[in-house]
């Protein structure tokens, strides 16, 4: 007598679930690209040319990019949970959630250890870089964590997608992480104005690729 095969069940809120925590990484990255806008618009004395997204966190409406820092990176560690669950097995699956992860933790260390005034912001600040305090150092550090994490999450999505055969997915993934690096070491090296606005738009492009990795998962497309 033949015995039926055994399949794992998956519960339908378990899904449902996950769905909603994607979504949620989804909308991270509109959610802290719109609020540097609001705020860059909004904010007496900053500037895209000088500063980075960072500084927001100073002053007494510092507190709202803090909390733009502190949201979207629970939703990143929240939604890469979530990826991890859906992804077939593979060292690109295993990985891709786990980098994403330590890049939202990252950004949640970036809301606890806030930037330091620099550059003439808030008004009132000296022109110049500035002292750097223990918590800016911080600052930089876990921010570092957070790039990096975002830089290596494209190159292994890059492979996996272009074992999968799509090279359209793959070269997307490595442009946007090779842009990201470009603009960040250049950013370190020389500070210009539009080295500034060139990695403003880096970062833009990595939020843009999260919220498409995410997006993709959540519609079951999963890699």
């Amino acid at each position: 007598m033949s015995q039926a095969a055994a399949f794992p069940v998956v519960r339908p809120t378990a899904v449902g679930r996950d769905r909603l925590l994607l979504i949620g990484g989804v909308l991270a990255g509109p959610i802290f690209v719109g609020s540097a806008m609001v705020q860059a618009a909004t904010r007496d004395g900053f500037d895209f040319r000088r500063h980075p997204v960072s500084v927001l966190s100073t002053g007494e409406l510092g507190w709202i990019q803090i909390v733009t820092f502190l949201v979207t990176g629970v939703l990143c560690v929240l939604a890469a949970q979530a990826l991890r669950r859906r992804t077939g097995e593979g060292s690109g699956s295993v990985w891709l959630p786990r980098l994403l992860a330590l890049y939202g933790l990252g950004l949640v260390g970036a809301a606890i250890f806030s930037a330091d005034p620099a550059d003439g912001f808030p008004v009132g600040t000296p022109r110049g870089a500035g002292e750097i305090s223990w918590h800016g150092g911080l600052h930089f550090l876990v921010a570092a964590v957070a790039f990096v994490s975002l830089i290596v999450a494209t190159v292994v999505a890059a492979r996996r997608a272009a074992r999968q055969g799509a090279r359209g997915r793959a070269a997307y993934s490595l442009a946007t992480g090779m842009f990201f690096a470009a603009a960040w070491v250049t950013l370190i090296a020389r500070p210009t104005p539009a080295v500034m606005v060139a990695f403003g738009l880096a970062v833009t492009a990595g939020w843009l690729w999260v919220s498409v990795t995410f997006a993709r998962a959540a519609s079951g497309r999963v890699d």
